[in-house]
């Protein structure tokens, strides 16, 4: 038998490390050429690596959330024949850039499992079928503090079925509590059933990785290093509202619908013609501010690994059409995980929006290292005074961040306020000059 020696490859980028975030084999497993072996990640970037080689998994190189250098060793495949150990990158076929799923990673370890298993094996007590069950009076099955391991599917069915892991006597590898470890436990009626309010002390560990690793980082990064400044301001956008509907209701079938970024962004557009200081980024380890002629929004986007933040670039030179189109392309491929590393980077302000779950007010905090981020709040119906009566307006908060390190209150004031101008007289948009 030889060993063969799989080297964490070049994923592009320029980068020279990456992060480990996801295995998709564990030592002992028998794994085809092409099987996926783990996925890694490079600012926002993942990877997956696959095998070269038929054989069996006898050594992993790191840990989930370990740092990786390039062209470091991180698996060792027993194979057949009698050839010396080959370290070798993996091949990477499609470096295709993607966000992690959180969903995912927790998913899909427990499918593979249940792949492996004969179908006469599984488990055949569905969650369903366990009872919420009480702390066991008798000894612990390990000793006290011993956390137990176990697969993120049995992880959830015991946390549906109310039952602690700490008291399944586990009998798989390493003490492992598997499916039927917890059917055993549940049929031998382990703990008394108890009616009415209990006491919860279980404590859940996460490892911070990955995508949320990132996003924590630079968070961290912009409020520790931009002294931010919030304006908030409310805008009538009853008539923008109007014409937003009569040219989505005679839009062309092949255009898409309207949504309320579209015109925001043209209105910043405008805006920042006028301020170029606020279409910047500010390097404060040299003491530069990059003021850009091009205008790079980047739009906030939720998915399911976290926030992501693709670019619509010059959004200077495109109509509203075709902002709304690249809005939706750009969120979809975030949304899917196929963004790749140049849709991911190069904004030069940022817009950031929870639809209707936008709240009165918010505090963006900065894109790092731009100096504003324009906050999108929830459209809400209310009573204005005209001058004679209350009348029924469209009405919704802008809420502004800025570097107060570059950008002084006033001229803060004064693009928030045309931005204002803008919206609740749209048809200024499209007007040139």
């Amino acid at each position: 038998m030889g060993e063969h020696v799989i080297k964490l490859p070049d994923v592009g980028e320029g980068v020279a490390e990456a992060e480990l975030v996801e295995w998709h084999v564990k030592i002992g497993d028998l794994v085809r050429e092409d099987a996926v072996l783990a996925a890694v990640m490079t600012d926002k970037a993942t990877v997956e690596i696959p095998s070269p080689v038929d054989g069996e998994i006898v050594w992993l190189g790191a840990e989930i959330g370990d740092t990786v250098p390039v062209g470091s060793p991180i698996v060792r495949i027993k194979v057949a024949g009698d050839a010396p150990a080959a370290a070798e990158p993996a091949v990477v076929s499609k470096p295709e850039a993607k966000a992690p799923e959180v969903a995912k990673a927790a998913t899909e370890p427990a499918k593979k499992e249940e792949e492996k298993t004969p179908a006469a094996t599984k488990p055949a007590v569905t969650t369903a079928a366990l009872k919420p069950v009480a702390r066991a009076t008798t000894g612990l099955p390990r000793p006290e503090g011993e956390r137990p391991l176990a697969s993120p599917a049995v992880r959830l069915r015991a946390r549906e079925a109310g039952i602690d892991l700490r008291q399944v006597p586990g009998t798989g590898p390493a003490g492992r509590v598997t499916h039927e470890d917890l059917d055993a436990f549940a049929a031998r009626g382990a703990a008394v059933v108890v009616a009415g309010l209990q006491e919860k002390t279980g404590v859940e560990e996460i490892k911070v990785i990955g995508l949320r690793r990132r996003i924590a980082e630079k968070m961290a990064l912009a409020k520790s290093r931009i002294p931010h400044i919030t304006y908030v301001e409310e805008v009538d956008v009853t008539a923008l509202e109007e014409l937003r509907a009569k040219l989505n209701a005679t839009k062309k079938p092949d255009r898409p619908k309207l949504t309320l970024l579209p015109f925001l962004m043209r209105a910043l557009v405008k805006a920042v013609a006028e301020q170029p200081q606020l279409n910047a980024i500010y390097d404060d380890d040299a003491g530069i501010i990059q003021r850009h002629a091009g205008v790079h929004i980047g739009m906030a986007a939720q998915t399911s690994g976290g926030l992501m933040v693709p670019v619509v670039k010059h959004a200077e030179a495109r109509d509203l059409w075709d902002c709304a189109a690249e809005v939706n392309r750009l969120a979809d491929a975030a949304k899917a995980g196929t963004a790749t590393r140049e849709e991911l980077t190069g904004s030069t302000i940022t817009i950031t929006s929870l639809g209707a779950m936008g709240g009165v007010a918010t505090t963006p905090v900065i894109n790092y290292p731009e100096v504003a981020i324009v906050g999108v709040n929830k459209i809400m119906i209310r009573p204005m005074w005209d001058g004679s009566q209350f009348v029924p307006r469209k009405m919704m908060n802008l809420s502004s961040s800025f570097d107060h390190r570059v950008i002084d209150g006033w001229d803060a004031a004064v693009f928030v306020q045309r931005l204002k101008a803008l919206l609740e007289a749209p048809a200024m948009i499209f007007v040139e000059g």
